[in-house]
């Protein structure tokens, strides 16, 4: 009987430790996540995938070597649409060095909305969708909204609204000078 006891109790003291040993197994997985999680604005930005319009994935760090904008727009967005001639002549003036994400958040427009203006407009833009919610993690509150990326892949700014078309004009290759590589 005694024997049992103390088996018992060996018994009931090993599970407790497993206990504690797998729990704290948990916690520190969920540190680790936690820590390895992005949680700035350029952690989010350098990490940030996006849905092209035929639906494969497309990753920021596919543009590494060119200053990347990543300008959220919709159809409806005048102020969205009055900034592409400008930001289609930079590109154009930059082919090797600068690369426009035309990333639609999905505010009311749909695949379909963006890719019809895509077909019906000549701009030579990268169309996306933000289907992992980079303009929420931005806390995007409006558009136009404008993210700029330099050629490592490195977040460097965020805006909100438009300068104009010089003053956006200026802006853009300012930035593009600035961060290009060389």
């Amino acid at each position: 009987m005694i024997v049992n006891r103390y088996s018992i109790v060996a018994l009931v003291c090993s599970a407790m430790l497993l206990g504690c040993s797998s729990s704290d197994e948990s916690q520190q997985a969920q540190q680790n996540e936690q820590q390895s999680a992005p949680s700035t604005d350029a952690e989010y930005v350098q990490q940030a995938t996006f849905t092209d319009l035929e639906g494969n994935e497309v990753a920021l760090s596919d543009f590494k070597g060119k200053v990347v904008l990543i300008d959220f727009w919709e159809t409806w967005c005048k102020p969205c649409l009055a900034s592409f001639p400008t930001m289609q002549k930079v590109q154009e003036e930059y082919p090797e060095s600068f690369e426009v994400l035309a990333v639609t958040p999905g505010f009311t427009d749909t695949r379909d909305d963006a890719k019809s203006f895509a077909e019906d407009h000549d701009y030579t833009f990268t169309y996306l969708i933000d289907s992992n919610n980079l303009h929420q993690k931005l806390g995007v509150q409006g558009i136009p909204f404008k993210v700029y990326v330099d050629a490592e892949g490195n977040f460097i700014e965020k805006s909100m609204g438009t300068a104009g078309p010089q003053g956006d004009y200026e802006k853009l290759k300012k930035i593009i000078q600035k961060h290009k590589q060389m």
